[in-house]
């Protein structure tokens, strides 16, 4: 699937070199901790991506703003980054929608995928290297089912295809959940525990035997479509292979869909452990609730751009909170914000400053510390300050505005 066009990125002074670009760490919310990453040469990273039926709302932006920060530390540090990110483009929601509204599923989809692109393209998100979506990767989905149910790690139940949560050994330990708190998680997330028949309520749908008036595709298990969490098992291994360096996506995410996508790819490589660490993005709330499809309370990136919204100040003001806290959006948000990115933009409009280098070691720093872009905002927003002090125009320094541009450029992804 094409994915989008990648922005320019500058180099900055120090680039690769460990004294002056500071390890990544991160919250890993399997082992619950602050860890550093130790990828080497190649960085490898899955994020899990969109079902295709209304994009791109404020809590795609903040998950996807998030793991852009990943890319950018490590980059500038000088690692290859090797990034993948699939797309739900079959799936009950995408469905339900397009018969609501009369649309035809794949155009339905294909519609919202490219908004997607749009949207990403103006927050200037760094593009994966394999942008895959669930339709091209079946015939990899099929095969991987394939190899779970010659190792036994399959059942069948009324032409469906199940996936035994007893077959992995360390079922559980993305999540840290017990089964009595995983249940309602999974009513809520599109499992099927109450399904009379399963060996477990918790088993997981690896293919969904074909239903009347619904997409379908022939395998060895009969005509039929794969279930979600195994389309990403199958991607994220074909592409990274096992024990890449992170998982990503929304902390909705982490169960059931992170806990059964490594339980997947355990059993059906044999290897352990799917990710090295797995990151969650907060929930963004809108009215005191989540933002979510389903509930309709969705503010969207493209409807602010339409608005005249600048790219720059909506991506400054989801980066203002937290990567991992929840928040709730208010039109404050991007008041401040626009705000903020005038004052940025004046202030690099002056020939000198004060001195640059601090800043950027101090930017550096705080996005390596789990990736704090709202402290490092502060770091730029004091700079900006000082430069436009009536005090400080006496100890100016030529080209300092040049060098906190490129900075904010290449690690938050602000262009001023």
């Amino acid at each position: 699937m094409r994915s989008w066009p990648a922005p320019e990125v500058p180099g900055l002074a120090g680039h690769g070199l460990p004294l002056l670009v500071p390890q990544l760490n991160v919250h890993d919310s399997a082992a619950g901790v602050l860890r550093p990453v130790t990828p080497g040469p190649s960085a490898r990273m899955y994020v899990c991506g969109i079902t295709p039926y209304d994009a791109t709302h404020l809590g795609h932006a903040a998950t996807y703003l998030a793991f852009d920060l990943v890319n950018r530390v490590w980059r500038d540090a000088g690692h290859d980054v090797h990034y993948v990110q699939n797309t739900t483009d079959v799936d009950d929601p995408l469905l339900e929608r397009a018969n609501d509204t009369g649309d035809d599923w794949r155009a339905l989809a294909e519609r919202e995928i490219q908004l997607f692109r749009e949207d990403m393209t103006a927050l200037r998100v760094l593009p994966p290297r394999e942008y895959a979506g669930a339709v091209e990767s079946i015939p990899l989905i099929i095969e991987f089912i394939e190899t779970l149910r010659a190792k036994g790690a399959t059942y069948d139940l009324d032409g469906d295809l199940y996936f035994p949560v007893s077959a992995d050994p360390d079922f559980g330990s993305v999540s840290g959940l017990t089964p009595g708190e995983m249940l309602p998680l999974f009513a809520e997330r599109g499992g099927d525990p109450d399904r009379k028949g399963k060996k477990d309520p918790l088993d997981a749908l690896l293919w969904q035997a074909a239903r009347p008036g619904e997409p379908s595709w022939e395998s060895p298990f009969g005509p039929g479509r794969p279930g979600w969490h195994v389309e990403c098992s199958a991607i994220s291994v074909r592409n990274l292979g096992m024990s890449f360096d992170i998982e990503g996506g929304g902390s909705d995410l982490v169960f059931p869909h992170h806990e059964m996508g490594a339980a997947h790819a355990q059993v059906a490589t044999g290897e352990r452990p799917h990710a090295k660490a797995y990151v969650h993005a907060g929930m963004v709330g809108l009215d005191g609730e989540k933002m979510s499809k389903s509930r309709g309370n969705l503010v969207f990136v493209s409807r602010l751009r339409a608005e005249g919204a600048d790219p720059m100040a909506i991506r400054l003001a989801v980066l203002a909170h937290h990567y991992r806290s929840d928040w709730e959006w208010t039109t404050d948000d991007l008041t401040r914000a626009q705000a903020r990115l005038a004052r940025w933009r004046e202030a690099m409009l002056l020939p000198g400053g004060p001195p640059a280098d601090d800043v950027v070691a101090e930017v550096r720093r705080h996005l390596a510390t789990d990736l704090d872009a709202p402290a490092a905002i502060v770091a730029v927003d004091r700079w900006a300050d000082r430069a436009l002090s009536v005090v400080e125009e006496r100890e100016s320094h030529a080209g300092a505005p040049d060098r906190i541009r490129a900075a904010a450029d290449a690690l938050l992804g602000i262009t001023l």
